[in-house]
């Protein structure tokens, strides 16, 4: 029988971004099985109402449970920033999101200098981030700047050249100006831009600066949580990792496979005309390749 600590991980997101964080957490906590849903039928949550995000992100979780994880990681900013109270006082398990740690980081990069945080509108206009930063640090101020057109460089997989650097400028100058000293990855999508970012950011301000990457600093704490809760799992070998989504888009595996790191199944040829791998699939239209589930699910 399968204990408690050996139950999966559920990680959500409005769409496939959040494969970053299941990214860190593979190399975090190898062991874990994840569950991840990517809502992609309703992305992007940015720039939804608050009451709207509240709403998808009670539904995403639900649908997690009764798939029987064990915790619950939002890796999407934007419901880490808007609905993050609502979920813990609606579930009946733990609930960590992205804004604390990518804060806490934040925190002590910056040694008490402004931090700047490019993120979707929805995660700027929450106001999150400052008032995550104004509970670890009374003395430390925060620049926020939403970022778009990043989301969009970062889903067509154009993440290298001048387009992406000149975006990158165009976001970053404001957040130097406003005497910036750290900049946080405040979206899932912004790791794959981070050479670009850094770059930018390094000639802006005159030298390199740090860049703190949510995703990695979530897994850092999601780890310990495990570990001080007696959640981590008594397995040693590697863990499984399924894939729910609950629309197929022609681009889902290209897109996926960038953010995971490693190869996704998929559906048709994307619009570049690339193959995607052809899984084999049972009878509940579930596939499998590379050790990867995916599965498409209705909300």
């Amino acid at each position: 029988m399968t204990s408690h600590g050996d139950a999966p991980l559920g990680v959500f997101d409005s769409g496939l971004g959040g494969l970053t964080v299941v990214r860190a957490l593979r190399r975090r906590c190898p062991a874990e099985d994840i569950v991840y849903l990517g809502d992609t039928a309703r992305v992007p949550y940015g720039t939804r109402s608050p009451e709207t995000v509240v709403r998808y992100a009670l539904s995403c979780a639900r649908v997690l449970i009764e798939r029987g994880v064990k915790a619950i990681v939002v890796a999407c900013n934007t419901v880490s920033a808007v609905a993050i109270d609502m979920l813990r006082v609606e579930l009946d398990l733990p609930v960590l999101g992205v804004i604390l740690p990518g804060a806490r980081a934040a925190v002590a990069a910056s040694r008490g200098a402004t931090i700047g945080v490019l993120g979707t509108a929805g995660t700027i206009a929450s106001g999150a981030y400052p008032r995550a930063v104004a509970s670890l640090s009374t003395r430390t101020e925060v620049a926020g700047q939403a970022a778009p057109l990043l989301v969009s460089l970062a889903e067509e997989g154009w993440v290298e050249g001048e387009v992406p650097r000149l975006v990158a400028r165009r976001y970053l100058e404001p957040l130097i100006a406003a005497g910036a000293r750290s900049i946080v990855l405040g979206c899932t999508h912004f790791p794959l831009l981070r050479a670009a970012i850094e770059a930018e950011t390094a000639a802006l301000a005159g030298g390199p600066l740090p860049i703190v990457d949510s995703a990695s600093a979530t897994a850092d704490e999601v780890a310990s949580f495990l570990a001080e809760r007696g959640l981590a799992t008594s397995r040693s070998a590697p863990g499984s990792l399924a894939l729910l989504v609950t629309d197929l888009p022609k681009s889902f595996a290209s897109v996926a496979a960038r953010f995971l790191g490693e190869p996704v199944v998929g559906g048709a040829a994307d619009a570049a005309g690339r193959a995607p791998i052809r899984p084999e699939t049972d009878g509940a239209g579930r596939s499998r390749a590379q050790g990867v589930d995916v599965e498409q699910i209705d909300l």
